[in-house]
């Protein structure tokens, strides 16, 4: 009998799956997305030392760019200016720019936005050739400092071809589209120039579409945190946002804040976030600061700036810099920062030159290359991760993170729709996982001068 029983539990034991060891990407228990804008990655690391950047010979940049006005073609060349101008970057000039592979459509879209100005030298009129300068350490020294210090990716793509809006939706849901009934997810279609502008980006949106716009139907990443118990917040500077999608002089600035969806603040407009009752989750910017000396960071942030902090030509690069630095400071500083990763990138590419032709995944991008950092005590230390990589890289990340690598998947989240491919799942895309060493031992803050913090009136 005793025989017979030890037989029984050797063949219990053999057909009880041994427990997976536990995933170190676990401890990671907060990912706050810092997403700046409109910076391309050569115009800030392109002379990075080991970054595929700007191609040179004997110290001279490579490629050399027509100018539709005649006379010689332009080289990309130091740019010290502390206000840039940038350039178009919506569809059509992500098109013009990449111009079939050249990548040297930049100036001639530059110069024609330039002629479409009513005053060409008005500070929002984009169109000078400063779209081929490119800053260094000179410029940039807490964000070199932190790509020497931590990680630096320069294989980093704009998720779409396109500007703003569409971005800042692909990076909370995965796709940019219009939807052509409130609150079906189905009836929504593949949209990447122009998905229903926020009322306050275009007034006459609502107008044009009936109450109830914009609406966007389909699944965020917020619906699958919300079914998972996940916590999350979204803080937003109050201020203004950006002039307009074309970036002419011509375009008045709008407010912004936590109360008002817009362009950068594009989660209130998800039928997913009102459902669930999540709006309060869409925060002031101090919250932010509250919570990380508290201890109490949620699990996903993301954190939007103001046009004057955001490095959105015209805003001074100087500011921007100063206002990261002072966000990831206030990480450092914070309980939180020993299980923390912080994901820092620019959403479009500005206008600005860049010489790697994005790969094709769908009929919505890859985008155009920008600067992403990884920022984190697992961080590895001084590591260029040359990975394909896109923003929905982050998304993974959470994804495997805190839902068990659950998709945004229309096939199983049970809200379908049309859009074209799971992007989280697309095989061109690296895993953010080698950018740490989960068996180092935390590494300490890394405090830098020159932050500020901002309290909703001023930076300080």
């Amino acid at each position: 009998m005793r025989f017979r029983t030890s037989l029984l539990a050797l063949a219990l034991c053999a057909a009880t799956p041994a427990r997976p060891t536990a995933d170190p990407i676990h401890k990671i228990r907060h990912v706050v997305i810092i997403m700046q804008e409109n910076r391309s990655f050569d115009s800030y690391f392109g002379t990075f030392t080991g970054a595929d950047g700007i191609p040179m010979r004997d110290g001279v940049p490579v490629a050399c760019v027509p100018d539709p006005r005649g006379g010689a073609c332009v080289r990309s060349y130091h740019d010290p200016q502390d206000r840039n101008r940038g350039g178009p970057h919506n569809a059509r000039a992500a098109v013009a720019d990449i111009a079939g592979g050249r990548m040297d459509g930049f100036i001639a879209e530059a110069e024609h936005a330039r002629r479409q100005c009513r005053d060409p030298n008005a500070p929002n009129c984009a169109g000078t050739a400063d779209v081929m300068g490119y800053h260094d350490e000179r410029e940039l020294p807490n964000y070199w400092r932190y790509a020497r210090d931590f990680v630096l990716q320069d294989r980093l793509f704009e998720p779409n071809a396109s500007w703003s809006l569409p971005q800042h939706l692909f990076m909370v849901s995965e796709w940019s589209a219009r939807c052509e009934r409130l609150g079906d997810p189905a009836s929504c279609v593949n949209e990447l120039q122009f998905p229903d502008f926020p009322n306050d980006f275009d007034p006459r949106n609502s107008a044009r579409h009936g109450p109830g716009r914009p609406d966007y139907a389909w699944t965020d990443l917020t619906y699958l945190l919300h079914a998972r118990h996940v916590s999350w917040a979204y803080y937003v500077m109050a201020g203004t946002e950006p002039d307009c999608a074309t970036n002419l002089d011509d375009c008045a600035t709008v407010p912004m804040n936590a109360h008002t969806p817009g362009i950068w603040n594009v989660l209130p407009y998800f039928d997913t976030v009102k459902r669930d009752g999540e709006l309060r989750n869409v925060r002031d910017l101090r919250d932010f600061y509250a919570a990380a000396k508290a201890g109490t960071l949620p699990s996903v942030v993301w954190i939007a700036p103001s046009a004057a902090y955001s490095e959105h030509p015209p805003a001074l690069v100087s500011l921007g810099q100063a206002y990261v630095t002072g966000l990831i400071n206030a990480i450092m500083r914070s309980p939180d920062w020993n299980s923390t990763a912080i994901f820092l990138s620019w959403d479009d590419w500005g206008g600005f030159y860049d010489h790697v032709v994005p790969p094709r995944v769908d009929s919505n991008g890859y985008g155009l290359r920008v600067p992403g950092l990884v920022i984190s005590p697992y961080a590895r230390r001084g590591f260029i991760d040359h990975q394909v990589l896109s923003h929905d890289a982050y998304v993974k990340f959470i994804e495997d993170d805190f839902l068990v690598g659950e998709r945004i998947d229309p096939a199983t989240d049970g809200r379908p729709d049309r859009r074209p491919t799971v992007r989280e799942n697309a095989q061109i895309l690296g895993d953010l996982r080698r950018d740490f060493d989960f068996t180092q031992k935390p590494r300490p803050p890394d405090i830098l001068p020159g932050g500020i913090l901002w309290n909703g009136t001023t930076a300080q």
